[in-house]
């Protein structure tokens, strides 16, 4: 069991990183299917989220791809309401939270999936290339990551980021999940952030309101360390490899990466807990 608990903590390390989704996506049906209560599989999936999201953000941050604004404006305003969050875990019931973990995945595959741009679509709209003709625009892309020209982060109204927050802080309190799940599309959506960006600054969030949301649950007994260890010990080299693979991957195929990952993930996990929940 610690053999596949260390791996299932590699893999969520991976889709942490490369997607900005804080891994919990994985986990949390991995550790079900291990044997864990679906209480047990919301809390002890959420030590593991902070290291991976360090180790994302390291790189990220190196690349100059995080917005500093947004990630911290929503990091700050989600921590208070990720305890809460993880506090209203004892007021519902936990097989249903693990269904509404499967409906919130099947969101976010969607609407970042949706929000996709063709190669031929001016990404570079706010930045160097604009007014640039198309042709001349799928050359300039073809190639990767140069499909996001650096340029000056966005204004964001702090009352938009405070709401945004709160809102991602109190879903990744009550499902154990980092919370990316919800900001990559808010970022990429209402604040208009390029994927990589948005997937950069998600990580921060994540580690920002992970830490209050790791006491509640450790406070409330939510938490069975046999998995929770070994997910911390595999995150953090996945991690490393998932961002390896974002900061060389263009934003359109991070978009499609996303969608379709999160999509199976939510198809077969809800299948497997709506069974489980009729049954």
């Amino acid at each position: 069991m610690v053999a596949l608990t260390l791996l299932a903590g590699f893999g969520a390390g991976v889709l942490s990183a490369l997607l900005g989704i804080g891994g919990a996506v994985v986990t949390t049906p991995a550790v079900r299917a291990l044997g864990a209560t679906p209480i047990d599989a919301v809390g002890s999936t959420v030590p593991a989220i902070l290291p991976g999201a360090i180790a994302g953000t390291i790189r990220y941050a190196r690349e100059g791809l995080v917005d500093w604004r947004a990630a911290l404006g929503l990091g700050l305003s989600g921590a208070v309401f990720a305890v809460l969050g993880a506090l209203a875990t004892t007021l519902v019931d936990a097989r249903l939270l693990m269904v509404a973990t499967a409906g919130l995945m099947l969101w976010s595959g969607v609407t970042v999936v949706r929000s996709a741009p063709g190669r031929r679509e001016a990404t570079a709209a706010n930045g160097p290339l604009a007014g640039v003709e198309a042709s001349e625009t799928e050359d300039a892309f073809a190639d990767g990551p140069a499909d996001e020209v650096p340029s000056r982060p966005p204004h964001h109204h702090p009352g938009l980021l405070g709401l945004l927050g709160a809102a991602s802080g109190f879903v990744a309190g009550l499902l154990g999940v980092g919370g990316g799940i919800v900001m990559v599309p808010v970022l990429t959506g209402p604040l208009r952030a390029p994927m990589r960006t948005a997937v950069a600054s998600s990580l921060v969030a994540v580690a920002i309101f992970s830490i209050p949301a790791l006491v509640a649950h450790a406070a409330l007994g939510n938490m069975d360390w046999a998995f929770a260890i070994p997910l911390m010990l595999g995150v953090v080299p996945g991690a490393r490899v998932g961002s390896r693979i974002t900061v060389g991957s263009s934003d359109r195929t991070v978009r499609l990466m996303f969608g379709a990952l999160v999509l199976i993930l939510a198809i077969v996990y809800g299948a497997s807990e709506l069974r489980s929940l009729l049954g």
